[in-house]
């Protein structure tokens, strides 16, 4: 089957970008001594996290319990799930435990820790980590926060939960405008989690694992001391975003989304696709930068060229807009026949691929050469 064969819109995904991609960062994690434990809510796939832990412990990150269940199903044993954890959750971790997955939750409520210790029938029990706030503004307490220790004596009075650290994502790192800022930030995301994991320690408790985790920052942090384990996703895609961050090169987008082109507007110097906000998703994080790509990059069919001047400029469910960004130029309406085909990169990886259940996977040209299936769901 080729590129040609595909009903669209599709996801596309390039296998040998994206195994440059876990490369690279395999070897930062490994030149500076720490563990991988890749964040696949990006990914959702069993067949990009294999290639993503073959280096590594086989630890992996997620976001929904529907990821860990699938995961787990296809043989991934050590799973944190690092969205703050629910009681009404609890019977879906502990029917993952009793399965004989080493799971692990996250909470920065002594409340909740109390919940977790008395979760009955959970095999070898939940492991915990305590979430901690670098910056972000979201999640987690300050790294002194009294509420630190209230929190780790709570696990302490249950038989179901055990400690197993102290956890922090400096999401903020994306709102960073040059790579001195995302070093800072970095910085700042280690001194927090290292310095709440002294205080654990010497307050008598086991504090063993320390996590951290963001693309930027784990692309750009200086050093990782202290610091167990690293949690990056979307690097394995890559996108118009981290691009205009400078965590990649727009040639190192692993992940596009091929259109079709659907309608002619003369009058308005606008092309119509079949990739709208559902296909490519609403996300706007490129506004900010120096190149605003719309709703994504416009690229040829065998996303080896580049589109001048051309964006998703606007978006519909169904329908994506292209114009031009040169006032002084035109769409290629004669090139752009309807029924040409296009590649996207989109701004937000993560968002994009989350309405698609599988991928299809290229080997640098048109033949697609497998695929693979995603996780859906909550």
């Amino acid at each position: 089957m080729k590129l040609s064969d595909l009903e669209t819109p599709a996801l596309i995904l390039d296998r040998p970008r994206l195994a440059a991609n876990i490369a690279a960062m395999s070897a930062r994690m490994k030149d500076h001594g720490v563990d991988l434990r890749p964040h696949l809510k990006t990914a959702k796939s069993a067949d990009v996290a294999r290639l993503a832990t073959a280096a590594h412990s086989g630890a992996i990150t997620v976001s929904t319990l529907a990821e860990a269940a699938y995961f787990a199903g296809r043989g991934f044993r050590d799973i944190t799930y690092a969205v703050g954890i629910t009681p009404a959750k609890l019977a879906r971790v502990a029917a993952l435990c009793r399965d004989g997955v080493r799971m692990a939750v996250v909470t920065d409520s002594a409340v909740m820790a109390h919940e977790i210790g008395k979760t009955p029938d959970c095999g070898d029990g939940i492991g915990v980590f305590i979430k901690i706030d670098s910056g972000l503004g979201r999640a987690g307490i300050s790294p002194d926060d009294a509420a630190l220790i209230e929190i780790a004596r709570a696990l302490e009075d249950g038989p179901s939960a055990t400690l197993r650290g102290v956890l922090t994502h400096a999401g903020h790192s994306y709102g960073c405008a040059t790579i001195a800022e995302i070093e800072t930030v970095a910085e700042a995301e280690r001194q927090a989690v290292v310095g709440a994991a002294e205080r654990l320690r010497n307050a008598g408790m086991a504090c063993p694992e320390v996590s951290v985790g963001s693309s930027p920052t784990a692309r750009f942090g200086r050093g990782f001391e202290g610091v167990t384990e690293v949690r990056p996703g979307v690097y394995m895609f890559q996108d118009a975003f981290q691009a205009g961050l400078g965590c990649c090169r727009l040639d190192d987008v692993a992940l596009t989304v091929l259109a079709s082109v659907i309608g002619h507007r003369r009058d308005l110097d606008m092309l119509l696709i079949d990739a709208g906000g559902l296909a490519l998703s609403k996300d706007r994080s490129t506004e900010s930068q120096t190149e605003d790509a719309g709703y994504g990059l416009v690229y040829d069919e065998a996303c080896k060229q580049r589109l001048d001047g051309l964006r998703v400029s606007a978006v519909h469910q169904e329908h994506g807009l292209i114009t031009s960004v040169d006032d002084n130029a035109r769409v290629p309406f004669d090139a752009l026949p309807i029924g040409a085909r296009l590649r996207v990169i989109p701004n937000h990886a993560c968002m994009t691929a989350a309405a698609y259940d599988r991928y299809h996977v290229v080997d640098g040209g048109d033949d697609i050469i497998a695929e693979w299936d995603r996780a859906i769901g909550w």
